[in-house]
Order: C-alpha cells, then sequence, then structure tokens
C-alpha cells in the first residue's frame, strides 16, 4: 500500500510564492514517477508537473513554466512543488500522484495508482 500526503498550500498575495510538498509512505519510493496535478472550482483535474523515478528529466504545462519547480528527496520519501510568482488562475487543489508504470503518459489521470487527499493554494490578487 502507497500513501501519498500533501501538505504547504495557504493563502498568498499574487506575486508570492508556496512550496508543496508531498511524502509518500510504502515500499519502492525510488521505483515510482510522481506528478502534480490541480483542479479549480468547477473545472476537471489538470496536470501540472511530473518528474521520473530517476528524477532525470521534467515536465510541466505551458502556464507554469518559468515559475514552478519540480524535485524529490529519495531519502525524506518526498516530493516538492515550488511555487515562485503566483497568479490568481494558480488558485486550487494541489494533488500530488503516483505512477509507476513507466510507459504511460504523465498528462494521464487514469495512468496514476494513487493520490493525496489535495492541499488548497489561494492567490489572491
Amino acid at each position: 500500500q502507497f500513501d501519498l500526503e500533501e501538505s504547504g498550500g495557504g493563502l498568498v498575495h499574487a506575486g508570492g510564492s508556496l512550496t508543496l510538498s508531498c511524502v509518500a509512505s510504502g515500499t519502492s519510493f525510488i521505483a515510482n514517477a510522481f506528478s502534480w496535478y490541480r483542479q479549480a472550482p468547477g473545472k476537471e483535474r489538470e496536470f501540472v508537473a511530473a518528474l521520473t523515478s530517476s528524477g532525470d528529466r521534467l515536465y510541466y504545462t505551458d502556464s507554469v513554466k518559468g515559475r514552478f519547480t519540480i524535485s524529490r528527496d529519495n531519502a525524506k520519501n518526498t516530493v516538492y512543488l515550488q511555487m515562485n510568482s503566483l497568479k490568481s488562475e494558480d488558485t486550487a487543489i494541489y494533488y500530488c500522484g503516483r505512477k509507476s508504470d513507466w510507459s504511460t503518459s504523465y498528462y494521464a489521470v487514469p495512468s496514476y495508482d494513487s493520490w493525496g487527499q489535495g492541499t488548497q493554494v489561494t492567490v489572491s490578487s
């Protein structure tokens, strides 16, 4: 069994920064890829960022490139999302997802084996 727990969300002014954390419990953390998705009210869950199990490849949606950075610390079983220059349109619940199958798409929700409960990010303009 693999559990994910996000934290670090909150209320921030536009232009501010937040760092989200996703702590994974279970075995073989290093064998899994991880992603961050977000879901705004009335919208579908959308891809934000991902990194491979080795951490050597990073993927971002266009709207966050240059502002967000995804990283992982295998010693702490933790995945991070550093968010800078936040905008009101970044307001959403942010979810951490785990993907064990290297062949499936990072951009499809069904590719993921498990999700955390989410953490709310609210950016005031």
